[in-house]
């Protein structure tokens, strides 16, 4: 038996393809769940300034604006609080006094939805904006991140609102079970035992939640880099988890667990240092300055580093969900050489 001559006969190897394309976080090509991680955490790391900004600005302005809106709040309601905080143990509150205050809570919580809603969903936007960056090895300016999040907030919103509103079809498909199941157990006078009935109907109806929000879970990251409206975005996300569901699902899982992880490691160990000072076995605090003086160190480092986590745990799972929408898309339409092109002609412009 002979075999053929040349470079690749007998006894040699073709050499192995050249390596894909890496001009930003990730190689051009189909990715594992390791570099899926690996990307988000170099995205944070690379471009922390502006995703954190942004989650400051839009927190911090929400804050301040749920801020004044308590504080008007209060100034609308203040002459009937004494009606109803200083009043004789024996003496109950008049409907005048308390239905003011409950039209001003009322209003205070609708204001702090929306502005919270608000905020949230331009950091939601402002994070597939430094994404799309990221993957091609750019590189934005904090008040280009912003103008761009501000302008796609619409559409992230709707996509927030519409996955909420469709996550209630198995809530009420659960409420009407179990309203339904009860009454018949108080018809047939079943017994309290009878209630263990309730367990398998949640375990029927929680799957298709979870499942739902699965589906829907590219929509932001759509709606940012497709420019599509809302109900487009619920639609492309549902067209690219199909086939992809389990892969979806587990990328969501372990970026979930990562970042409780990585929050609740950071509170505790910001709360162990904020409590050396209790520990510390000197004289009692005497005056209310000295106790000032010891306790609000302890409140504000406690707060920030809630804060801190707060905004990592709203950063950190939005750039897994887009680095599986960027591999769903390499996978499913060949997007990878789009990159490529887009990548070198930015390369070549500059």
């Amino acid at each position: 038996m002979t075999y053929p001559t040349g470079p690749h006969g007998y006894g040699h190897f073709p050499p192995p393809p050249p390596p894909a394309p890496q001009p930003g976080v990730i190689p051009l090509r189909p990715l594992g769940f390791g570099e899926i991680l690996t990307a988000a955490f170099a995205t944070f790391g690379r471009h922390w300034k502006q995703l954190v900004g942004v989650a400051a600005v839009a927190y911090g302005l929400g804050l301040l604006l749920v801020a004044a809106a308590s504080g008007v709040g209060y100034l609308a309601v203040a002459d009937h609080l004494p009606g109803v905080f200083d009043l004789p143990e024996d003496a109950d509150p008049s409907w005048d006094d308390g239905l003011p205050l409950l039209i001003a809570f009322g209003c205070v919580w609708l204001v702090a939805m929306v502005v919270m809603l608000v905020a949230t969903a331009v950091v939601s936007a402002a994070v597939p904006v430094v994404l799309q960056e990221a993957v091609l090895g750019g590189r934005l300016a904090f008040g280009t991140v912003w103008g761009r999040a501000w302008a796609r907030m619409p559409a992230v919103l709707g996509t927030v609102l519409l996955t909420a509103l469709t996550m209630l079809v198995p809530v009420l498909l659960f409420l009407g079970l179990s309203v339904g199941l009860v009454a018949l157990m108080v018809a047939q006078d079943s017994g309290p035992a009878a209630t263990l009935l309730l367990f398998p109907v949640l375990l029927l109806v929680a799957p298709l939640g979870l499942w739902l929000w699965v589906k829907f879970a590219f929509a932001p990251t759509v709606a940012v880099m497709e420019r599509q409206g809302a109900l487009a975005s619920l639609r492309r996300s549902w067209h690219l988890v199909t086939g992809a569901w389990w892969r979806t699902f587990g990328g969501l899982l372990v970026a979930a667990v990562i970042t409780g992880f990585i929050s609740a490691a950071f509170q505790q160990v910001l709360g162990t240092v904020a409590s050396v000072p209790l520990a510390g076995g000197g004289p009692s605090p005497e005056s209310t300055g000295e106790v000032l003086a010891l306790v609000v160190p302890i409140v504000l480092v406690v707060v920030a580093g809630s804060l801190i986590a707060q905004v990592f745990s709203a950063l950190f799972p939005p750039l897994v969900s887009g680095l599986l929408y960027v591999d769903r898309r390499i996978r499913r339409e060949n997007l990878a050489p789009v990159l490529a092109r887009a990548a070198e002609a930015r390369a070549y412009g500059s």
